[in-house]
């Protein structure tokens, strides 16, 4: 089947056109060398950077704890990743585009005087609740929320930890009451014993009740449904998943040992579980994971979109009127596909459903004409 002849450009593309092809690798943007030198400088500024914030968060090492030193030689080589993978990510042109355009909406002054609760509404529907998921299924809602939350607070407690950022001192040197300091200051005191207390050292096994029902949940959904298996991939679908149970399972396992074991196989169950962290955080660039950097820029494009919706700059079906979506999503859509040499930017103006009448009358016109 061949494609229907395209609309006819306007008159200031036709005008704007290059005479001469680009250069090699001025397709879509700069070469691939280019890229990849630009985000292994990225990715090593970040993770120098991050050595220094250990170095001097932990007072020059005096508050950095040796046993942790894995778990913070990981997040390095995380910070590495995720500098150089989002270096090559917003290298794309339709990347660059949104990314650029959400940039731009989040500190535009203009867009915060006409709706200046945007902002923390599309923090909290798109990274908080993640209220588009509940559209699809109330149940993978709920997981990942679970997991979403349960990460958070891993993160949270973990990281700053394992930096030396974070340091627990008691005067007795055994308890029961604690001084939590932030860089060496004194934040809080607490005793062991009570409620609070016992939330400061228990955190990790919160977040780990809350992470395996949601991660048991995708991995038997993954098992289960026709659909999810149809194009899933081991290591990129389903490692992620036991690599969350495992962490959150011998974390628990390593509580469960000190209090009821009294330390038995602790050492064992500390070795596995450093190891999956490990595994995990530097897998976190370069796998599935990876939407977790990604999200909080859709949060830009939305109230991009959003702000463009409250002034009405919406785009209509040129066939139909019905509304596709605004005006400046659409136009920015143009401007990629133009980027990317592709010659179709003009049917970004009709809906979906007249692209497909438009297609079909071109097919009875063009092609099925041709068998008479």
């Amino acid at each position: 089947m061949t494609e229907p002849p395209a609309p006819p450009a306007a008159a200031s593309d036709v005008a704007t056109a290059p005479d001469t092809p680009p250069p090699a690798g001025a397709v879509g943007g700069p070469g691939p060398r280019s890229v990849a030198g630009r985000a292994a400088l990225a990715g090593a500024i970040v993770s120098v950077l991050l050595i220094l914030a250990i170095v001097f968060g932990s007072r020059m090492l005096k508050d950095f704890d040796s046993a942790l030193l894995p778990y913070a030689v990981a997040t390095v080589f995380l910070a590495f990743g995720v500098a150089y993978r989002y270096t090559v990510w917003i290298s794309a042109p339709g990347a660059r585009r949104l990314f650029k355009q959400g940039w731009r909406s989040l500190f535009s002054s203009d867009n915060f005087r006409k709706a200046p609760t945007a902002l923390p509404q599309m923090i909290a529907t798109y990274l908080g609740f993640q209220k588009f998921l509940g559209a699809r299924s109330q149940a993978r809602w709920a997981a990942h929320q679970l997991i979403f939350w349960g990460c958070i607070l891993a993160a949270l407690i973990t990281f700053p930890l394992t930096w030396g950022w974070f340091t627990f001192t008691s005067p007795s040197g055994a308890g029961p009451g604690y001084a939590m300091r932030i860089w060496g200051i004194k934040v809080i005191g607490f005793d062991s014993l009570n409620i609070l207390g016992w939330l400061m050292f228990h955190g990790l096994d919160i977040a780990a009740v809350l992470v395996i029902p949601g991660a048991s949940y995708f991995l038997w959904r993954r098992m289960k449904d026709r659909g999810a298996m149809t194009g899933q991939r081991f290591a990129y679908d389903l490692v992620p998943l036991i690599a969350l149970i495992v962490i959150s399972v011998t974390g628990l396992l390593l509580t469960f040992s000190s209090i009821f074991l009294h330390g038995g196989g602790y050492e064992f169950l500390a070795i596995l579980h450093m190891v999956s962290v490990v595994f995990t955080l530097i897998y976190i660039p370069f796998g599935k994971f990876f939407h977790i950097v990604q999200r909080p820029a859709a949060v830009g494009m939305q109230l991009f979109k959003y702000t463009a919706r409250k002034d009405e700059r919406l785009f209509h079906c040129k066939r139909c009127g019905q509304l596709i979506d605004t005006a400046p999503y659409v136009e920015n859509l143009q401007g990629t596909m133009r980027d990317l040499k592709l010659d179709f930017d003009t049917w970004t103006e009709y809906c979906p459903r007249c692209k497909r009448v438009l297609r079909g009358a071109a097919y009875l016109s063009d092609v099925k004409r041709g068998f008479k």
